[in-house]
């Protein structure tokens, strides 16, 4: 499994979304539902996907958040045709961004928002090698405008395995957009690539917690580690979750947390509940005393 894995926040709709999905995409599955009861959102349903090799989490747990284009997923495509049938469908019943047409950077590209709201760039690459089928893209825009750089910078500080591709930047001419500032970069963390762009228009919008991402964790330490470095707003620090000092969501995870909640136990699953509910940091330790 991936190192860092996105996290969906829906209202009530994991479960048809996490169907939806899965049937969109090829070679893809649903791997996992839960459901947790007496959590403050009440009985809330846990779905883990398989799309095309990216594991996504998807969570229904009430209306507090809103998908915003801030975080979108590229998805790169070996064939025009496969551009158009994703199109097809992830356009249907949302909302078109940038329409379905050729730009430079892509004979075949566009941008949407699903039925959902969750946002999807869909591009043909051309003679490009696809190294990713799907990249989470962050979008620095508002208050965070022109913090791109400085975003990739300190997660590649953070991060191991890391790295930065090309930085395609803005020009004189292109306002509001700051000359020098991130038009479009790549970045890898624990071999996984990333993508990062500024945007100083008034869109409205930022980061939030419907879209956080999630970093698997063998060990306390290895929790303790990211935790420390990530975490910048004590506010926001619950259940494992915390905000960065980019107020980009991430949750701070042990593995072991996915076999606790699979379980058939269900009284086991209570107790792992009722133990996490209760941190902030996930101490490891404690949820292995409450699932025994």
């Amino acid at each position: 499994m991936e190192k860092i894995t996105p996290h969906l926040w829906f209202d009530k709709e994991a479960r048809q979304a996490g169907d939806f999905y899965t049937s969109v995409f090829p070679n893809s599955r649903v791997k996992n539902t839960t459901t947790l009861h007496n959590t403050p959102s009440g009985s809330v349903d846990i779905v883990t996907i398989d799309l095309s090799g990216q594991e996504f989490t998807l969570l229904s747990a009430g209306p507090l958040f809103k998908f915003t284009p801030a975080i979108s997923f590229l998805v790169m495509c070996e064939t025009k045709e496969e551009v158009d049938a994703l199109w097809r469908e992830l356009s249907r019943d949302g909302m078109v961004m940038m329409e379905l047409d050729a730009y430079p950077w892509s004979e075949r590209y566009g941008w949407t928002a699903d039925r959902y709201g969750l946002s999807w760039q869909v591009m043909y690459a051309g003679d490009r090698p696809i190294r990713q089928k799907i990249t989470p893209t962050l979008m620095y825009t508002e208050q965070q405008s022109g913090r791109a750089e400085e975003a990739i910078k300190f997660y590649t500080s953070v991060f191991r395995n890391t790295g930065v591709g090309n930085i395609l930047r803005y020009e004189a001419g292109e306002e509001p957009e700051k000359p020098g500032t991130v038009k479009h970069a790549i970045f890898t963390l624990e071999g996984q690539d990333f993508a990062a762009m500024d945007s100083a228009q008034m869109h409205g919008f930022g980061f939030n917690e419907a879209i956080s991402l999630m970093v698997h964790c063998d060990t306390q330490e290895d929790i303790d580690y990211y935790w420390d470095r990530l975490s910048a707003d004590p506010k926001s620090e619950q259940c494992g979750w915390l905000k960065d000092k980019f107020g980009v969501s991430w949750q701070i995870v042990p593995d072991e947390m996915d076999s606790m909640l699979a379980s058939a136990d269900q009284a086991r699953v209570d107790r792992v509940t009722e133990a996490f509910l209760e941190m902030k940091k996930f101490d490891l330790a404690k949820l292995r005393a409450a699932a025994e």
